[in-house]
């Protein structure tokens, strides 16, 4: 009997000492990349140099398109999201945000991810307008420039000239494959900004401590829900 009881108890001793003991680190020899943030703002730092990248190409071909017609600003500010993500990641975490500096760049970051969203959103209804334009011009050549309208028997159409161009198969062609390459790059985009911003929200409100403590002097071991 005595041993039975001895056993028994070293059994609940093992138990009790098994719920005290708090979660273990992160192994370090884990793949670093696929963290969050750094994975999220490798991502968001590609997308936003093809993006950026892509627009200038597109210039390129008249320098009479508009800023909403090639979205290098929409790169550049994703670029700048996802550096102050590479910060974030670099910060030294506290528990509950009892640094001032962790709070201001996390809170930075999701507000810039989601600024990044809407800017990618925006880029998406541009593109997806001027791809469907493009596609339906009918164009001509006249010198250096390339007049081109929707309907080519409407006298009253309206027509758009794109200066120093000297194929008009370069705006009927390439430029409309160019905004459907902007198209899927930006819905990339929006999708990782989505994910980012997600991500920091879950972090702040559905991460929670269920307030279960046995058997444990330190107030650092809750359990983590």
């Amino acid at each position: 009997m005595g041993q039975g009881q001895k056993g028994s108890s070293d059994k609940k001793e093992g138990k009790k000492k098994k719920r005290d003991v708090s979660p273990a680190q992160e192994d370090g020899h884990k793949c670093r990349v696929c963290r969050f943030p750094l994975l999220v703002a490798l991502l968001q730092l590609l997308l936003g140099v093809a993006v950026t990248v892509v627009a200038f190409l597109m210039l390129a071909i008249s320098p009479s398109l508009l800023a909403r017609e090639t979205p290098h600003w929409a790169g550049i500010i994703l670029c700048l999201v996802a550096i102050v993500g590479i910060i974030l990641y670099f910060i030294t975490y506290h528990p509950d945000e009892r640094s001032s500096l962790q709070f201001i760049v996390k809170l930075l970051y999701f507000i810039l991810c989601t600024i990044g969203l809407v800017i990618s959103v925006l880029v998406i209804a541009f593109a997806g307008h001027h791809y469907q334009q493009t596609s339906s011009f009918i164009c001509e050549l006249e010198g250096e420039d390339c007049m081109c309208t929707l309907d080519k028997d409407d006298p009253i159409a309206r027509a758009f000239t794109y200066e120093e161009v000297g194929d008009c198969e370069e705006i009927t062609g390439t430029l409309a494959l160019y905004f459907l390459i902007q198209i899927l790059l930006n819905v990339a985009q929006a999708i990782v900004c989505a994910i980012g911003a997600f991500i920091m929200w879950k972090h702040r409100y559905q991460v929670f401590f269920a307030g279960l403590q046995i058997g444990s002097p330190s107030s650092q071991q809750w359990q983590k829900v």
